[in-house]
């Protein structure tokens, strides 16, 4: 083997390791100081709110997550949402009822946002209702008026994870319609983030995700959503970050309002939820290696658990990003991760600290 031959495989080394270094590196302190941007408030954050229906909810963390699901019951209701004559969920993720019972227990509250068929904000997770409410129709095909007559886990008992199938649902095609009017009894359905606004006051710190169909794509829509989810926010006065598997959505704040607080949501893909085409999967990796961050620039990664110890993860925290896990869902990932990061995003079960 040559000499010239190694010298040019320790310079393209070099040329690698900088561009990486380059490529993940957060915002620069200087930036931060000039735009007085605040830190992450400390907090623990109840994924989609404290909710009795949902999320997380799974056989896999049922040995925990029954006290969970009781404590989002009892904040719900005592914040004045159902009664103990309920006998279906009354707190389901992303719902005004889970984000009152966050802000009972003193927990920070992470939320998702979507923008309907007559361009309202609004809090859901799911491009479609199907898991929530049974519904497989798009939210954004759907106005808001439609949505205040869907309820989210109608049938369900606390502690589903999934609602059930409404009649019609799994036709080819579907054969759902909305309802002419609104269920009797209580219920929940997907609130309009003004409304979510409202019910927090500044009680808690949030953490507000921006929604997106495609993370690799960005059109007028989607700054639409930006737009109208920032004024919301402008007009809000309590504690809140910002946050997106988008990074183009992460560039909007650093473009247009560099004085917030900003996070990289991502993960490194496995398991099912892998993309089966390569072309996607390729950029899942990237962005699961944190190589757009470039684009965005962020104050802190917010990054699937299992990945706290990734040399990613480890490299962009010592370049000044702070941590941030999501989902936590038992005390024992807790504690196979609580190493590695800040702050955590938590559902299925009740820190200890509380």
């Amino acid at each position: 083997m040559s000499k010239s031959f190694v010298n040019k495989v320790l310079v393209g080394g070099a040329l690698a390791a900088g561009a990486a270094v380059w490529a993940i590196a957060p915002r620069t302190f200087s930036d931060k100081r000039r735009n007085y941007v605040p830190s992450i408030p400390d907090a623990w954050y109840a994924h989609r709110g404290l909710h009795d229906a949902g999320s997380g909810l799974t056989a896999q963390y049922a040995n925990e997550s029954g006290e969970y699901v009781a404590l989002a019951r009892r904040m719900a209701m005592k914040a004045g949402y159902g009664s103990p004559s309920v006998a279906g969920a009354i707190a389901p993720e992303n719902s005004l009822a889970a984000f009152a019972a966050a802000c009972e227990a003193g927990y920070g509250i992470e939320l998702d946002l979507q923008m309907t068929a007559d361009g309202e904000i609004v809090v859901v997770h799911d491009g479609d209702l199907m898991r929530v409410a049974g519904d497989p129709r798009r939210v954004a095909d759907l106005t808001y008026d439609e949505l205040t007559r869907i309820p989210l886990f109608p049938t369900d008992a606390p502690g589903a994870a999934v609602a059930a199938p409404l009649s019609g649902s799994l036709e080819k095609p579907p054969l759902v319609t909305t309802p002419d009017s609104a269920p009797d009894g209580y219920f929940q359905h997907v609130p309009l983030f003004t409304d979510v606004l409202k019910v927090v006051a500044g009680r808690v710190p949030l953490i507000v995700e921006y929604k997106f169909d495609d993370n690799s794509k960005w059109g007028p829509r989607d700054v639409e959503l930006m737009e109208k989810g920032d004024a919301l926010l402008q007009a809000y006065s309590g504690a809140y970050v910002i946050e997106s598997f988008n990074p183009a959505a992460v560039n909007w704040y650093k473009e247009n309002r560099p004085e917030v607080c900003r996070g990289q949501l991502s993960w490194w893909p496995q398991g099912e939820e892998k993309p089966s085409d390569p072309g996607a999967l390729a950029k899942e990796y990237a962005a699961g290696a944190l190589i757009f961050d470039w684009i965005s620039r962020p104050d802190f990664v917010a990054y699937d658990w299992h990945g706290g110890n990734s040399p990613q993860v480890r490299l962009a925290r010592f370049m000044g990003a702070v941590p941030v896990s999501w989902t936590v869902r038992s005390r024992d990932e807790l504690a196979q991760c609580d190493d590695w990061f800040d702050h955590h995003i938590f559902e299925a079960f009740v820190p200890d600290e509380q």
